[in-house]
């Protein structure tokens, strides 16, 4: 019986992180992150197919995760509401040998924290307890969806986001596509064929290239949704020069493209009131 590739923990990928965010000028999204560590590392595609549980997510997106969150409460990194990370001033030029002196202090603070609290569940530290999260959760409702509507929520989806006369080919018989539609942009449009994988795991480099061999004759722009994720060779057989380019849609930007259209999710947001007391007030009464 073969064994599970070992992923690296998340304090291996620390330095990693931050090299990549240094890479990218000084910020970069979280898909920029970890596609600059995946390309720049030694990740073997099993490693890269190693999934979270049961998936969608991979291993190693979730330590990545967790390093980029370490990251912040070390005061090297911070990120904006919309995912988008960027190097502090300390994080700018600290050397790779302060790292580990810096999260063994963040993790010793974290644990004076929780104690003081009392709040056993609370914070961030090696044991890496997790809540499910939105995410997780929607993911399993699509996994629970038949073939068919699955399809039909893609196809909802692609009108919400500007696609006009968007048909869903059904059947085993579809050649290996999905569906089509035409995208409007201002005074131009164009088809695109899209292909949907509802499953867990990986989505490979062969799969792209079977999608763009379904296409040949028909068109060039393609699209290719999953509700997993995508191997870095699947990423670059995407983009490969002398072949039709396509755009590709994993579970996380699913989830977030459904949040945005409001297709079955619907955030609430929420206001957090800290209250202080000021004991040195009352004390000079």
């Amino acid at each position: 019986m073969p064994t599970t590739p070992e992923v690296p923990q998340y304090q291996y990928l620390l330095w990693p992180t931050l090299k990549a965010i240094r890479g990218l000028g000084g910020s970069g999204s979280i898909e920029e992150i970890v596609d600059w560590v995946i390309e720049h590392g030694t990740f073997t595609d099993e490693q890269q197919s190693v999934l979270h549980k049961d998936g969608p997510g991979t291993e190693l997106e979730y330590r990545l995760a967790w390093a980029r969150t370490y990251l912040k409460g070390m005061g090297l990194v911070v990120n904006s509401q919309r995912g988008v990370w960027s190097l502090t001033e300390v994080g700018d030029v600290v050397s790779e040998a302060e790292i580990e002196p810096l999260r063994t202090e963040y993790v010793a603070r974290v644990r004076e924290q929780r104690k003081a609290r009392d709040e056993a569940a609370a914070g961030v530290d090696d044991d890496t307890a997790e809540q499910v999260t939105w995410q997780e959760t929607l993911l399993d409702s699509l996994m629970a969806m038949k073939p068919g509507a699955f399809e039909r929520l893609a196809q909802r989806l692609l009108r919400e986001a500007g696609f006009v006369s968007v048909t869903v080919s059904g059947g085993s018989n579809d050649g290996g596509i999905d569906g089509l539609g035409v995208y409007r942009m201002s005074l131009v449009s164009f088809p695109v064929f899209f292909q949907c994988k509802r499953y867990a795991g990986s989505v490979s480099a062969g799969d792209v290239r079977d999608f763009r061999g379904a296409m040949t004759g028909r068109g060039d722009k393609g699209l290719l949704i999953t509700t997993g994720t995508f191997t870095a060779s699947a990423k670059a057989e995407a983009t490969r020069d002398g072949a039709p380019p396509l755009d590709l849609i994993d579970g996380h930007r699913l989830c977030d493209l459904l949040k945005e259209y409001e297709l079955g999710v619907v955030g609430t947001k929420r206001i957090v009131e800290d209250v202080t007391v000021n004991k040195e007030f009352f004390a000079e009464l």
